[in-house]
């Protein structure tokens, strides 16, 4: 077996002694080779050419962003039964699409995993969600979460605080979003969205998109939308009408205390084929934590048996 380990040596827990331990552990199974990205959209460039060049696993050793880099590039052109496998060691702090297929979120227990999978050969074919906005050439695969409005808006002000020399955490995520929820109170934005044989949705104040449930972590916490929402499934839909406060305070008491949201001001589905929003003025849009732009007009697609994941 032919396999690609892509690291990103500055996702926050990875570190050049993991790194060596992986790879060494590694090679004892499989034909190895190394990248590491010193540059955004490297691990879907490295992870398209080991598809084009016929390696069967590519591994991404990082957080979430190299995961989502490494699924766009084996993907690149479209799902195909000869594309690679894709493992992964988690090196990131939330390490969502790991802990919903029930990889440890430990890199040396993960890399058990990874080994065993490929010693008995098992493995996972799952659905995953693609986004096409006009911000996004070709459209943009997902792996558990997308969104327009605040989520996006968090993201955005995490980026920004990254970029200045702050470490991603929970209490970071927490600050920037109690902003920015401060901003959205003051000036709304307003959605139209879509589903599959139901009328549109009108004046909206957020949109969250899932592939798969939990839709993040809060430390160890997993934080649920659309509990019934899978990788075997259509994608699910949680928007609110109103981001008054009184309805957003009951919202996120539901998520905290059941995970089973319900409500007269939340338009919630659980297995859509696709999700369509548009709004006056342009909002933020994020797949996977990672922002991409603003824009006023997105379509989420259910995409299902996409990728086979060695597990």
């Amino acid at each position: 077996m032919r396999a690609l380990l892509v690291v990103n040596p500055q996702a926050t827990t990875t570190t050049p002694a993991g790194r060596d331990v992986l790879a060494h552990a590694l090679a004892s199974d499989v034909k190895l080779e190394v990248i590491e990205t010193s540059y955004r959209g490297h691990a879907a460039d490295a992870a398209h050419q080991a598809a084009a060049d016929g390696f069967d696993l590519v591994i991404a050793h990082g957080g979430d962003g190299t995961v989502n880099e490494a699924v766009n590039g084996i993907l690149r052109g479209g799902p195909r039964p000869e594309k690679p496998m894709l493992g992964v060691v988690p090196g990131g702090s939330a390490n969502v699409f790991a802990g919903a297929l029930g990889i440890p979120r430990d890199p040396v227990e993960a890399t058990h995993v990874l080994l065993q999978s490929i010693e008995h050969g098992t493995r996972r074919r799952i659905g995953l969600g693609q986004v096409f906005a006009d911000v996004i050439e070709d459209g943009r695969w997902f792996t558990f979460n997308a969104g327009m409005g605040l989520d996006a808006d968090v993201v955005a002000g995490v980026e920004r605080k990254r970029a200045k020399g702050h470490n991603a955490s929970p209490a970071l995520y927490l600050s920037v979003a109690v902003k920015a929820y401060a901003q959205l109170v003051r000036k709304p934005q307003h959605f139209t969205v879509e589903v599959p044989d139901e009328a549109p949705f009108d004046d909206v104040g957020m949109v969250f998109v899932s592939n798969t449930d939990p839709w993040t972590y809060l430390g160890d916490r997993a934080i649920q939308l659309n509990p019934s929402t899978s990788f075997d499934g259509g994608l699910g839909l949680s928007a609110l009408r109103t981001l008054r406060v009184p309805t957003v305070g009951r919202y996120i008491a539901q998520v905290l205390a059941t995970g089973n949201p319900k409500g007269g001001n939340l338009v919630r589905r659980d297995d859509v084929g696709y999700v369509r929003v548009k709004c006056e003025e342009p909002a933020n849009l994020q797949v996977d934590g990672d922002f991409l732009g603003t824009t006023t007009a997105v379509e989420f697609r259910a995409v299902p048996d996409a990728l086979t994941v060695a597990l």
